[in-house]
């Protein structure tokens, strides 16, 4: 079949679109792997696989099939339907039946053992979150589809409270938005994270939240109470203070305005705030380290921290696209240095250096981050969190203690 003038080209990952096309077959159950590394020589096609009418305020710039799915669906205009009659990608959210709610790892480079995710896939769209390859587990692009195609756990804090509950679990800090913000654009209508919030009150259970969200700002009155009780801290990830980079990396996020006044409100509040300069992206935003310390230290900030770009399995590949797509000038570029801090691969996840790199340039990064921190005050002491105040609730339907 002939191509029109509109059709999308493939792009290096193969692309994974609406009806319409045709279907390429794979091995069944072949996992599509990136290569080690791009060529940078041959830089990818400039015309991406889906139109930006259609994807508009989204991040990625296309919709890869899943590496576990059999078949790569590739759009081209079979003279049925014009490919601008596609509708535009739009929200949904599904209800995942989860069994249970907090997740456990044994990573021995992040500083916490245990986490919840109140929804998978996040309609912020940051083209760089490494957790967009979880989406192919659930037969789905790690493109846009985890952007558009969420999934919401309403029963989250009424699981959390039985496996807080149970008689053997030990409290430590939870860990929140380390996968997926909680406090995305969703959870204005289902509320999930309000709710569990409030069983962790309850409990006087500890956590800690990350965030991209002023919405974190509509629970001020529960986190208010818990800080005064150590049982909360909260970081606000701040990649720029330029409005316009913000929105192209992070589109449905919210401005950087708002994140430092809400930072400023929550240290006001009495809460522990950090910023997390999240992540470091050599030639688009490293050059910005130093000011958006210096905003959030004025507004109140207490403590810091930075992670440098990961580009695990799909991710390197939206990456590249979007990079060609905003910044082309750059492309090589960036990636040059991206190998200089990961030993020559376009991502290294050895434990102890996924998060700063390694080389001259990890390096350097690293120690302009620790002189600015030094030099205004941040990371003098650390918030720690108790577990003193630690008591599930009894429930009236439990067994009484014979002693």
């Amino acid at each position: 079949m002939a191509r029109s003038s509109s059709a999308l080209r493939r792009p290096p990952a193969a692309p994974s679109v609406p009806a319409g096309g045709f279907a390429r077959r794979g091995p069944p159950g072949s996992a599509q792997v990136p290569p080690a590394a791009v060529d940078l020589g041959q830089p990818p096609d400039a015309e991406v696989a889906v139109d930006a009418d259609r994807r508009r305020g989204r991040g990625a710039q296309s919709n890869a099939s899943g590496r576990y799915e059999p078949l790569a669906r590739v759009v081209f205009d079979d003279g049925w339907r014009r490919l601008e009659d596609l509708p535009p990608f739009k929200t949904t959210v599904a209800i995942d039946t989860a069994r249970r709610i907090i997740t456990r790892n044994d990573s021995p480079d992040i500083s916490f053992d245990r986490s919840i995710n109140p929804y998978r896939g996040c309609e912020h769209g940051c083209v760089y979150c490494y957790a967009r390859p979880t989406h192919a587990y659930l037969g789905l692009s790690p493109g846009l589809d985890f952007e558009s195609k969420l999934f919401a756990k309403p029963d989250a804090p009424r699981l959390l409270e039985r496996e807080l509950s149970e008689p053997n679990y030990s409290p430590r800090m939870i860990a929140i938005g380390t996968n997926t913000d909680a406090y995305q654009p969703i959870e204005r209508q289902h509320q999930i994270m309000r709710r569990i919030l409030e069983v962790l009150e309850r409990f006087g259970h500890p956590v800690g939240i990350v965030t991209k969200s002023a919405l974190v700002l509509r629970d001020l009155d529960i986190l208010s109470r818990m800080a005064k009780r150590n049982l909360v801290k909260v970081a606000l990830s701040v990649t720029t203070l330029d409005p316009k980079l913000a929105r192209v990396m992070e589109p449905r996020a919210a401005t950087p305005s708002r994140r430092l006044d809400a930072l400023c409100e929550l240290a006001q509040a009495g809460v522990p705030t950090s910023v997390m300069v999240a992540p470091i992206i050599p030639a688009i935003n490293d050059a910005e380290i130093e000011r958006i310390l210096d905003a959030a230290s004025a507004v109140g900030v207490q403590g810091a921290g930075y992670v440098l770009l990961r580009l695990p399995i799909e991710v390197r590949d939206l990456f590249r696209e979007w990079l060609m797509a905003n910044f082309p000038d750059r492309y090589r570029h960036v990636f040059n240095l991206i190998r200089d801090m990961r030993g020559g691969k376009d991502y290294d996840s050895e434990f102890g250096k996924r998060m700063t790199g390694t080389g001259p340039i990890a390096w350097m990064i690293g120690r302009r981050f620790e002189a600015a921190c030094e030099k205004l005050g941040l990371n003098k002491t650390r918030a720690k969190l108790t577990t003193e105040h630690f008591s599930p609730p009894h429930s009236e339907s439990a067994q009484l203690s014979l002693f």
